[in-house]
């Protein structure tokens, strides 16, 4: 690969090594600074990085030390209500709620304060892992709080939870604005006496007034869209009980990898069984089509969603499609309105009592309304990739089929960008695709809510996934995985070792698949890339064979602290890095066990050199090159590290 620098320098990179390439991304797509080769810039950058990242490492460790230290409540074994309870569950759960389930319960059972986050896709079931929960919690007379940030989501998790438990003496309760003084002073007299079990709410729960009596697992439900000053007192709350805290913010593999350790984490990445992809249609504005869209979702008895993303003409809209579909109840909704009357609103499209809801993109988040499952967005080219995917999401929440109509005004020309987008969306109709679609905004925002502000201009500074290597390697140093030496293995075999270009005909899958090939680290990696690679493309060719077992020799290179690795026709050159500590008083066996082909200089930098063929006669046979590489490494493994 060819990179090229500012003021024209060039870098050649080995197809072997594009592990060491990072894709650029950041929040607001922003074209990165572009350095020059042979300068001292990038380094400086890099350092400052590298600084920002060990403080937030040291601060999660920290927190991480303290909390191990401390003994939380221990909740018994499951008994047999809730093994009743769960099996009246109405869905299959799929196989990462079942971890997620298994994980958390885990956790309560131990001593240790339970702080785990459970990651997934919104309707993945997040919720169901809590409800268990909390059933859990409240068979030892324990009290269960679940904390939401807004209050039309409350009223939804409160009905979801009193039709779960309504077979069992459990009291619910609900504190939101939805609710009367006198049902709210109910409430809290109920909790403080402890006659309340579960109670369900917004930041209303973190008044000076609620008390309660023997407070034992708290839920929150996206935390990252609490204050500063509600999160004080959610921090106050938690010093001692055990914390389940769900978000639906995609967390990108890397990001999960910097955080294993630090934080107890579920990740749902399986959509449940039910669910069926969207169908979506882009496509010029039509009032017919329109029309058509709605009756056919009313005919079901279903609901819509109409995306008119902007605020000064939206009543009007409103009008036109009332007289359009005059059969139906149709009304709007936006940001600016009164909070009151835009609940009140969401409150009646919840219920049913309103057909076709004309809003702008603030249904983006956290509703779940599993009656609307058809949606149709105006002037859909003004929006962004990852705004279109979540406003999507909002519709297919059960197991009907579900219909997403990207319209755009008549005869306009689509700019390349916008009808790329929305080519894009078209084609990611499969679940969960919300982590393949290149939402790194998405990932980043995650990253920020999940980190603190403060890191998002680190973030920026080296990109997203450079940033999520260095927190694992700083996590990873102040537990003591660090290894004695940091370096880099590169291996230049004369072998044929490449993708040939009628094998992956698309460049762009090409280059992914070469990356992901240099990243592998052990068999089993290599094996599935292997088993991938038949699936997707055919068998594999001798060249994608011989890349996949160099990714391997250079694993076992770098275990020998091997810094490069040549292959010439006749010979291997291995370079050690000159702080290895390998157990040098076994060099003289090795050498011994190879008779003469295998010479070993220690001036300056330690370097082995095999001869394959000592006689001078030049063969070039790429398997035998090969096969004495992985032969003498694996030797130098046993012996020398």
């Amino acid at each position: 690969m060819k990179i090229e620098y500012r003021d024209g320098g060039n870098l050649y990179v080995l197809a072997t090594a594009f592990d060491v390439i990072q894709k650029y991304a950041s929040a607001d797509a922003k074209k990165p600074k572009l350095n020059k080769l042979g300068t001292k810039e990038w380094d400086k950058t890099k350092t400052k990085v590298k600084t920002a990242t060990m403080e937030v490492a040291k601060e999660l460790v920290q927190l991480y030390a303290i909390r191990q230290e401390r003994e939380g409540y221990v909740f018994g074994k499951d008994t047999v209500w809730q093994k009743e309870f769960e099996e009246l569950f109405p869905y299959e759960e799929t196989e990462d709620q079942l971890v997620a389930i298994e994980e958390t319960k885990k956790d309560m059972e131990s001593t240790k304060i339970m702080d785990r986050l459970v990651c997934g896709d919104v309707g993945y079931g997040k919720t169901e892992v809590a409800i268990r929960a909390a059933f859990k919690a409240v068979q030892e007379g324990k009290q269960v709080v679940y904390l939401v940030p807004t209050t039309i989501l409350a009223q939804q998790h409160y009905d979801t939870f009193v039709q779960r438990m309504k077979n069992y003496p459990i009291n619910i309760e609900l504190l939101s604005r939805f609710r009367t003084s006198a049902q709210q002073k109910k409430a809290i007299e109920g909790l403080k006496k402890g006659i309340v079990d579960i109670v369900i709410g917004t930041h209303r729960l973190l008044s000076k007034d609620v008390a309660f009596k023997d407070l034992g697992l708290l839920i929150i439900d996206e935390e990252q869209r609490f204050g500063v000053t509600h999160k004080e007192k959610i921090k106050q709350l938690k010093e001692n009980i055990d914390v389940l805290t769900l978000t639906a913010t995609p967390i990108p593999r890397t990001l999960h990898m910097s955080l294993i350790g630090i934080r107890d984490m579920s990740v749902l990445e399986e959509p449940p069984n039910e669910r069926m992809p969207i169908q979506t249609y882009v496509m010029e504005y039509n009032e017919e089509m329109v029309r058509e869209a709605i009756v056919r979702e009313l005919t079901r008895q279903g609901q819509v969603y109409y995306v008119y993303n902007r605020v000064n003409q939206i009543d009007e809209i409103a009008m036109n499609l009332q007289n359009l579909v005059p059969e139906a109840n149709v009304a709007f909704a936006h940001g600016q309105m009164k909070e009151r009357e835009l609940e009140e609103i969401m409150y009646d499209f919840i219920n049913g009592e309103i057909d076709v809801l004309v809003c702008t993109t603030i249904i983006e988040t956290g509703l779940d309304i599993a009656n609307a499952n058809t949606m149709i967005i105006h002037d859909s080219d003004n929006l962004g990739l990852s705004q279109l995917y979540q406003l999507r999401g909002r519709v297919g929440r059960s197991n009907r089929n579900a219909y997403a109509f990207l319209m755009y005004k008549r005869d306009k020309m689509l700019k390349e960008v916008a009808e790329k987008r929305l080519q894009a969306i078209k084609e990611f109709t499969d679940l969960g695709s919300g982590f393949k679609i290149a939402m790194k905004d998405l990932e980043i925002r995650g990253a920020g809510n999940l980190l603190g502000a403060k890191q998002h201009g680190h973030m920026e500074a080296v990109g997203y996934d450079l940033y999520c290597k260095m927190l694992n390697d700083a996590v990873k140093s102040l537990k003591g995985y660090s290894q004695v030496v940091d370096f880099n293995t590169t291996v230049d075999m004369d072998v044929d070792a490449y993708i040939p270009p009628e094998y992956i005909v698309n460049e762009f899958q090409k280059l992914d698949i070469y990356k992901r090939i240099a990243a592998i680290e052990n068999q089993e990696e290599y094996d599935e890339m292997k088993e991938e690679l038949l699936d997707r493309f055919g068998a594999v060719p001798d060249s994608v064979e011989n890349l996949l077992r160099i990714a391997l020799i250079r694993v076992r290179a770098h275990k020998v602290y091997g810094t490069e690795l040549k292959g010439k026709k006749d010979r291997l050159i291995l370079t050690v890095h000159e702080k290895a500590p390998l157990i040098v008083e076994n060099i003289p066996k090795i050498l011994k066990k190879y008779e003469g082909k295998l010479l070993f200089s220690p001036k300056g930098v330690p370097v082995f050199t095999y001869k394959l063929y000592p006689t001078g006669f030049l063969k070039k046979d790429e398997e035998a090159l090969l096969q004495a590489a992985e032969d003498l490494l694996e030797d130098m493994e046993k012996e020398l590290v």
